[in-house]
């Protein structure tokens, strides 16, 4: 078989074009998990001397993956500066989120098990950190961080999206959030959720997509929300599988109305066929 010579060098001199946008992924996600361990797992082995050459280690890290995006080292420097720097409000805003799902979750019984096993809460953390570097204007880093949450929990999480505080996700898979998202706080969302868009032209691509949640909103599992203009009100409830694309106003209940028939299966009154 001929080898594609041509097609090969193409190839390569996009790469070379474009070297600055190529970086490793999986000192990405290990850069991630490390920084999740230090924040919320036991450290109980490990001195004080110990947790800092720990952060000095994910400093660097860092500060590698930002200068391989921006090729200015001291550029990418004041961007793990500011990061860093705000990294104890992002650790406060987190434990108000675990706090939220210990109180709210009858099956959570501490909130180490909560930084242990919960995929919601992964999430959430990785939606905070993204969001900071998404903030700071730090390019292709945000998206490939959040994406491996989405791989990890089935959370698909916008690092642009706008999330107040004690936000709980509860199981969580299949949970879509689109990039203009605003949610305010005190806000529940179960599985199976999207908050997206209308419309997915390119042409919208500059403008406010996805819907707004006010403060204390419950969304239950399969819920579709979608529009730019739609806004959820304050302490509304949206019910199971529901479709909505327009205001909603504070203190409502949303939900729809299924009919459910149960019969005795010892004598069906008419063949049935499956299909399958």
């Amino acid at each position: 078989m001929a080898i594609p010579i041509n097609l090969i060098a193409r190839i390569h001199q996009t790469k070379q074009n474009n070297i600055h946008g190529f970086f490793d992924k999986i000192k990405t996600k290990k850069w991630v998990k490390d920084l999740y361990e230090v924040l919320f797992l036991p450290q109980n082995d490990n001195s004080e001397e110990q947790l800092k050459s720990r952060f000095e280690d994910l400093q660097k890290t860092l500060l590698d993956l930002i200068t391989i995006i921006t090729a200015d080292k001291e550029n990418a420097e004041t961007h793990v500066k500011q990061f860093f720097e705000t990294l104890p409000e992002l650790y406060d805003q987190l434990v108000l989120d675990a706090k939220s799902i210990l109180e709210f979750d009858p099956a959570a019984d501490s909130l180490e098990e909560v930084y242990l096993a919960y995929p919601g809460f992964f999430a959430t953390y990785v939606y905070r950190i993204s969001h900071q570097l998404w903030s700071q204007e730090v390019k292709i880093l945000p998206r490939v961080i959040s994406e491996y949450a989405h791989s990890k929990t089935g959370i698909d999480i916008h690092p642009g999206a706008v999330i107040g505080e004690s936000f709980f996700i509860d199981h969580g898979t299949g949970i879509v959030i689109g990039e203009t998202t605003i949610i305010g706080n005190h806000v529940k969302i179960y599985q199976g959720v999207t908050l997206g868009a209308l419309n997915v032209s390119k042409e919208k691509a500059n403008q406010k997509r996805h819907p707004n949640i006010e403060d204390h909103v419950i969304i239950y599992s399969g819920a579709t929300i979608l529009g730019g203009n739609t806004t959820i009100g304050r302490e509304s409830i949206i019910g199971g599988n529901v479709w909505v694309t327009q205001d909603v106003p504070p203190h409502s209940l949303v939900y729809h109305k299924s009919e459910i028939k149960i019969k005795d299966n010892s004598s069906l009154p008419e063949s049935l066929t499956f299909v399958i």
